[in-house]
């Protein structure tokens, strides 16, 4: 199945009608907010973070989650308890948002790809 076919097989939202939970509800401003700072991160810094191709895509998405993964292991790998003592604006809670950033990012790329009929 393609990125194509996945996704829109994915978004075939018909099924889901009626009312969602209140995180599903917040998931929808998680996912709105990650586009604005895309879009900063955009115009601040071009496509930097896919020069290097799709290795150093990858060796960027294992930097944040080693930085993740260090931080998180100090408090007996409680991501909750991590993000609520770390107020540091650079933060736990900062790298979890980078990392989903940058996820997306990824994802967008190989749909973006594929739409072109290349996949690198």
């Amino acid at each position: 199945m393609s990125i194509q076919e996945h996704y829109e097989k994915e978004h075939d939202v018909d099924y889901i009608k009626g009312p969602t939970s209140d995180v599903i509800e917040i998931c929808g401003q998680v996912a709105d907010m990650d586009v604005v700072h895309l879009t900063l991160a955009e115009k601040s810094y071009g496509d930097s973070w896919k020069r290097r191709g799709g290795v150093g895509a990858f060796m960027m998405l294992a930097r944040k989650w080693d930085r993740l993964e260090n931080q998180v292991s100090r408090l007996g790998w409680d991501v909750f308890k991590a993000c609520t003592e770390d107020t540091r604006p650079e933060g736990v809670i900062d790298d979890i948002r980078d990392l989903r950033r940058y996820l997306t990012l990824v994802e967008a790329e190989l749909l973006r790809q594929e739409r072109n009929g290349k996949i690198s």
